[in-house]
Parts: structure tokens; C-alpha cells; sequence
């Protein structure tokens, strides 16, 4: 993930911390919820409250930061997991990972959500990047044969979401949920 553009390149160190803070907002949002203490962040990323807000002005700003960086992960898995498994396993495993995703940051993107407009660019390249990581994979399981050809990669994300919505509360419950749904996407052979 990179840091966002200031003007001038970010030095070494100061991208390192940069990216710690990331990581470790990340970690305590899941954790404590988007009111996570920033100090408390701060503090598990072995940096300075100042040395916060110099990348992170205020808890919004982190928020979206930690955002965008947690939908770049995701959708860069659907390249590493074409690379490592058959498509439609590839398929089945990002979708898996999209429902714990969902689970895990419901609160921060309810947060961001609530603050931030619709249109905004960083909504805007989220939607384009895990839009793009599903249809990668959907396109890659669809000429595989393994995944019927009028599924859309929109389906795939609404799926996703619905499971992890209504699996927050029951975590143990996704995995059937969505041993049911992939049945259903499934091409039925013969």
C-alpha cells in the first residue's frame, strides 16, 4: 500500500511508520471497534501520538486509510490465489475470504460510510478494485467450467456481503452458508 501522495517522496522511515500505523489500526479496529484509542494505536505500533497525526490527522483520515488499505489486500489476493490454485478453488477461497473480510470490518466501513460521500475517490477505487479482483476471478472459474456463465461479478460481492452481514453474530454459520450458496454457483454437470 502506498501512502497517500503529500507533494514530495515520504522518507524511508516515515513510510515505515506509515505503514505500521496501517497495520496496526487495522488490527485494533477489528479488535476494539472504529472508536479504537488512537493513543492505544499509537502505542502497539511503537510510534509517537504526534507521529499519528503527522500521517493521520484525525480518526477519520485513519480510518479511511486503513479502509482502503484492507480492500487493496483483498483484491490483491484474487491475483495470488489464481496463481496458486485452479480457478475455481481460486474462486471459492477469495469468496470465503470476502465473507470473513466483511465480517471482521463491518463497523469500520459502517463508520466511513456514515462520514464520507458516496461518490468520494476513495469509494470509488475500492469499488473498482474489488470489483475488478471479483470478476478476475469469476471470468477465470467461468471459462474453467466450474461456475455457471450468468453470474456477474456484482452477484458474487452481494453474496458475500449477505453472508457476512447476517453471519456477524454467528460466525460459525458462514461456512454452511456459503457451502450452499457455491452449490447454487456451481455448474451443474451433464
Amino acid at each position: 500500500m502506498d501512502a497517500p501522495p503529500t507533494g514530495k517522496p515520504m522518507r524511508a522511515d516515515a513510510k515505515r511508520n506509515y505503514e505500521r500505523i496501517i497495520d496496526t489500526a487495522q488490527q485494533a479496529f477489528a479488535e476494539l471497534g472504529p472508536d479504537a484509542p488512537l493513543e492505544e494505536i499509537a502505542r502497539r505500533a511503537s510510534v509517537g501520538i504526534g507521529t499519528l497525526y503527522r500521517h493521520f490527522p484525525n480518526r477519520d483520515v485513519l480510518i479511511e486509510a486503513v479502509y482502503r488499505s484492507s480492500i487493496e489486500q483483498l483484491s490483491d489476493r484474487a491475483h495470488v490465489l489464481l496463481e496458486e490454485h485452479p480457478p475455481v478453488e481460486a474462486f471459492e477461497v477469495w469468496l470465503r475470504e470476502n465473507v470473513q473480510w466483511v465480517m471482521a470490518n463491518r463497523s469500520l466501513a459502517t463508520t466511513l460510510k456514515a462520514g464520507m460521500d458516496h461518490n468520494s475517490p476513495t469509494f470509488g477505487l475500492c469499488r473498482t478494485a474489488i470489483t475488478g479482483a471479483a470478476a478476475t476471478l469469476l471470468e477465470a472459474a467461468q471459462q474453467a467450467g466450474g461456475i455457471r456463465a450468468d453470474i456477474e461479478p456484482r452477484d458474487v460481492l452481494k453474496l458475500g456481503h449477505g453472508i457476512g452481514i447476517a453471519c456477524e453474530a454467528t460466525p460459525d454459520a458462514a461456512e454452511r452458508l456459503l457451502a450452499v450458496t457455491l452449490d447454487g454457483l456451481r455448474t451443474i454437470p451433464g
